[in-house]
């Protein structure tokens, strides 16, 4: 593509009011894309993946941080509540953009959201909850917050040098680069962002857990964090299915994903299932209107009534049982059906240093550790300082001790303000910080008890220097420092894990093993499409079968929910489904009519109805000519779930009739010219080639064809001998003249 010229300016006289032109406007300049793509939306991607979505080694993405830090400085660390639109008015001093996320991040860290293992906002009032969509949170101006107690390590010693602080958005304040938390957690709560290009995915652990991990890793680097830090744990609950060599894989690589599943529990009195917790990433709408979905296809059968029981005792989804239904066998449906059990994907993309990194838990623990250790380093440095200051002013308050008396001479003496400093400097022999602080002591204070209580801190003052000192100097005395700061958040917050483990292999084989209602039913095809599926006790008090004018039932087969239906239908096509498709019918009904439910081709209808579990036996089609076609059931099997075959039979000759049987027996044909044959099904060669158009069993002269086809038992013709043959094929035997329908004990 050739380069684009430039274009120039059009020539316009100046305005009245603008003095010059702008340089270079109106000017259209050729640039590649990629040069586009650089300057301006990698700046826009950037910003999103820093100053958003992607969260830092503190464990809080920027929204968290405004939000917190502003109540921190609104004193509500210990204080009552206030309205959450005070704090979120206040809150906008730090991060412009509008109350609404501000107030939807102050939900997220809320104890009644449910949503954090520790929540950082003790609520008052409608939070909302984090397993339902429809429970939303109330307004700001009707909720009330406060830091929650556990807050307190987020800022502990944030205003002795431990982090950076930087402008706010218009310079007007000031707020903290990170916090200094005292324990990780980045680990703790769970955090998830979608940036440009990126996301993040952290699933949240048990305090206690990660506090020994983190201390367990502080002593030896090369430990297995597997062997402390257990499984992910979560606010709902809900049981994990937990594989070991699936979870050390997410420990290392940071990605990841496991499978959590639902709490329920069956009460037999009420002949109902109530659900009490579910996994972490849906909600109970998503599993409700997934239940109502599979009844609606009659895929689960056992449900008489579902519905969110939610209030304040929490989480609850009952589901009423039909009468005789198997809880636990239903259950099993679930897990494989809807999102009573659901993944969590990992993607542990946290900011170092403010680029964004993957990381596995140990390096994840180890960047926290690094960054603790820094933070507890300014910490004792600033300490050390102020301590330090003290000492050297306590040093000049000890050499007043010598002579009080000098002192006040000295300063009722001087005729100039100016020059109490000096004259207390040249007095004493002290420096002018010194002279400065005991010229500010009050008359009061200067006397020999005063001061001998003061300057009784400065042993003490050089003991804690020497430790200090002592610690800057030595890091395996840092980390003490910071394994006894971990000792006693674990005592002080540690607290039981919400999520159980379970073998996740052993529970995949059980939930595997029953997914199928077997449950027996009566199934009923009619000569014009008509499917019926009918249980035992609905059959039991039923009277007479409802048909359409004209209709009449062709097939009544003994069944279960288990099996799958084969319709073969008279334009050479097959349609397969599953019995537990069909929804539980009843005899005053005329029923599902197959065409339209299976969606069958214009002017198609269904001839015949194949039920199995296995696919063992044989089709048998037999033509009008006296053809016969044997084919294997098996034939119809496909490895993919295809709902439509084609050519299941052969189309060159006109069908008569459609049979199926699980072994050989016999058939007898009868022909327009009067003549019966009877033929063992043993006698016809298998072919696998579905459209296969058979051999020729019973000759037919020009005119004739098959006018009766049915399954023969013997003894129902007298002397049945005189229709069967070794060879075929046979043109058949008439009756014996003067034999009637009764002598033979069979009607055609």
């Amino acid at each position: 593509m050739a380069p684009r010229k430039k274009k120039e300016a059009p020539k316009t006289s100046k305005s009245k009011n603008t003095n010059a032109f702008i340089a270079g406007a109106g000017t259209i300049v050729d640039s590649p894309v990629t040069e586009t793509l650089k300057t301006n939306f990698m700046p826009y991607a950037m910003s999103v993946i820093v100053s958003r979505a992607i969260p830092e080694i503190d464990g809080f993405k920027p929204s968290h941080r405004k939000l917190l830090y502003t109540m921190y400085n609104m004193g509500l660390l210990n204080s009552k509540t206030i309205k959450s639109a005070n704090i979120v008015g206040r809150t906008m001093q730090l991060n412009p953009h509008g109350d609404a996320a501000i107030y939807e991040t102050m939900v997220r860290l809320s104890e009644g959201h449910e949503a954090l293992l520790h929540p950082f906002v003790a609520s008052k009032g409608s939070f909302g909850k984090a397993y339902s969509r429809d429970m939303a949170y109330a307004a700001s101006r009707y909720t009330e917050a406060k830091l929650a107690p556990i807050s307190a390590e987020l800022f502990s010693d944030i205003d002795k040098d431990t982090v950076d602080f930087v402008d706010n958005y218009d310079a007007t304040m000031k707020e903290p680069v990170l916090f200094p938390v005292t324990f990780p957690t980045v680990l703790v709560n769970a955090n998830m962002g979608i940036a440009a290009g990126m996301a993040s995915s952290i699933c949240p652990f048990n305090l206690r857990e990660v506090c020994e991990t983190t201390i367990a890793f502080m002593k030896d680097e090369d430990i297995n964090v597997a062997d402390t830090l257990l499984a992910p744990d979560f606010p709902v609950g809900g049981q994990l299915l937990y594989n070991r060599a699936d979870m050390e894989k997410i420990y290392e690589t940071g990605r990841g994903s496991f499978k959590v599943r639902g709490v329920y529990n069956y009460d037999k009195s009420q002949n109902c299932i109530d659900i009490t917790q579910i996994p972490p990433s849906t909600t109970c709408e998503q599993i409700i209107e997934k239940v109502v979905e599979l009844v609606k296809a009659k895929k689960i059968t056992e449900i008489n009534d579902i519905r969110d029981e939610t209030d304040l005792d929490g989480l609850k989804i009952t589901i009423d049982l039909k009468r005789g239904a198997d809880p636990d066998k239903l259950m099993k449906k679930l897990i494989k059906m809807t999102p009573f059990e659901d993944s969590f994907s990992c993607n542990f993309n946290i900011l170092i240093a403010g680029s964004p990194k993957v990381m596995g838990v140990k390096e994840i623990i180890s960047e926290w550790v690094a960054f603790r250790e820094e933070c507890v380093r300014r910490r004792v440095y600033f300490k050390l300082s102020k301590a330090k200051d003290k000492l050297h002013l306590l040093k000049g308050l000890e050499k007043i001790l010598l002579d009080i008396d000098k002192a006040i001479k000295i300063v009722r003496e001087t005729d100039e303000e100016a020059q109490v400093v000096p004259n207390l400097m040249i007095g004493f022999g002290i420096d002018e910080i010194q002279a400065e602080y005991v010229a500010e002591i009050k008359l009061r204070h200067l006397n020999r008890e005063y001061i001998l209580k003061r300057t009784a801190d400065i042993e003490n003052l050089l003991k804690e220097i020497e430790e200090m000192e002592s610690v800057l100097a030595s890091k395996t005395k840092l980390k003490k420092v910071i394994i006894k700061e971990l000792e006693r958040v674990i005592e002080k917050y540690g607290k039981e894990r919400c999520t159980a483990i379970i073998n996740g292999a052993l529970e995949e084989e059980i939930a595997d093993e029953v997914v199928i209602d077997d449950s027996p039913v009566t199934l009923f095809f009619t000569k014009d499409g008509y499917f019926k599926k009918i249980t035992p006790q609905s059959l039991r008090m039923s009277g007479e079968q409802k048909l359409k004018e004209g209709d009449e039932i062709t097939q009544i087969i003994e069944s279960d929910n288990s099996t799958e239906l084969l319709f073969f239908t008279n334009k050479c096509q097959v349609y397969k489904t599953k019995t537990i498709e069909f929804g539980d019918s009843k005899a005053s009904v005329l029923g599902d009519y197959v065409p339209s439910k299976l969606d069958f081709d214009s002017g198609e209808n269904a001839v015949y109805m194949v039920q199995t579990k296995d696919y063992s036996g044989f089709m048998i089609f037999i033509f009008d000519n006296g053809r016969i076609a044997k084919v294997p059931l098996s034939s119809y099997q496909t490895k993919t779930n295809r709902k439509k075959l084609i050519k299941a039979y052969c189309e060159k000759y006109p069908l008569h009739t459609v049979l199926y049987f699980k072994e050989d027996s016999e058939i007898l044909l009868k022909s327009t010219n009067g003549r019966m044959l009877i033929v063992n099904t043993a006698a016809l060669p298998l072919k696998a080639t579905k459209d296969n158009g058979g051999i020729a069993v019973m000759t037919q002269k020009k005119g004739q064809r098959l006018n009766n086809v049915q399954i023969y038992q013997k003894g129902e013709l007298s002397a049945d001998h005189r229709y069967r043959t070794r060879n075929l094929p046979a043109a058949g035997s008439k009756l014996p003249a003067g034999t009637d329908a009764e002598q033979t004990k069979l009607e055609i």
